[in-house]
């Protein structure tokens, strides 16, 4: 709709690209907010977070890295890179990986899920304004709230049929808004002071976003892959999976150790 937010001087500044920085930005505040609440401050966090987002960057380009290959015929790991897109999907499995590797290599032992959970929630719930003024933002709809796109915003989406001047279609990404602004609030507030294990908030809300993700994917217009699920999708579904048989087994362990204390496990992850 906006894919420049605005002009300095010859310089046009990307809508994408400016509401990532800030959403990094808000989220390196309530991370090291976190960090120095809970006594959890080291130097060795900084590497942690220089890891994780270059890693969560470069799962972000692999997420997609099939689709321009398979647009373009590029196989090349530049293209991929430089001119390929993003997967957010991508982005936090990589971000995962790159702290587990990280925490590893510079020796640090407590998980840091609890510090990352409600700083990731608020970036990404700003960096999806950007993807709703840059990116297609959804599929048709009869519903009241749908967005009608002028012919011009239409004309800089790219195959996609049902992109025409009347049609509705739904805002995908003003749904991820709330969403990651609502699990902003819940993982401070709420999660917090009642998880039990050290670093489960964050894959509270890993599990939360894949399901809310797998569902809204229905309405996004991502291309389908197989059987009607998008590459997205087909991702989601074993990673559910895990993390749903990691809480069954964390509410079987607390069902048998009910009203013993927090734990607080070493083991990075």
């Amino acid at each position: 709709m906006r894919p420049v937010l605005f002009h300095v001087g010859a310089w046009a500044v990307p809508s994408h690209e400016a509401f990532i920085f800030l959403g990094v930005v808000a989220a390196a505040f309530v991370f090291w907010r976190e960090a120095a609440r809970r006594g959890a401050f080291d130097e060795r966090l900084l590497w942690i977070v220089a890891g994780t987002l270059f890693a969560g960057a470069i799962g972000a380009k692999l997420g997609t890295g099939w689709r321009y290959v398979a647009v373009t015929h590029d196989r090349s790991l530049a293209g991929i890179l430089v001119r390929g897109g993003r997967s957010i999907v991508g982005g936090l499995a990589g971000a995962y990986v790159g702290a587990l590797l990280t925490k590893r290599l510079v020796g640090y032992e407590r998980r840091t899920g609890d510090l990352f959970a409600p700083a990731v929630a608020l970036g990404m719930a700003i960096g999806r304004f950007g993807c709703l003024l840059s990116e297609q933002v959804g599929t048709p709809t009869t519903l009241p709230w749908g967005l009608r796109l002028s012919a011009a915003s239409l004309s800089r989406i790219p195959n996609c049929p049902y992109c025409v001047p009347g049609v509705a279609l739904h805002p995908s990404f003003v749904y991820e808004i709330v969403f990651h602004a609502t699990m902003f609030v819940l993982l401070l507030w709420y999660w917090q002071p009642r998880v039990r294990v050290e670093g489960d908030l964050f894959k509270i809300y890993l599990l939360a976003y894949a399901i809310f993700r797998f569902f809204v994917e229905f309405v996004r217009g991502n291309p389908v892959l197989w059987n009607g699920l998008t590459g997205s999708q087909l991702f989601l579904i074993p990673s559910t999976m895990l993390l749903a048989a990691y809480f069954g087994r964390r509410l079987w362990f607390d069902r048998n150790t009910r009203g013993a204390p927090i734990v607080v496990e070493g083991a990075a992850r």
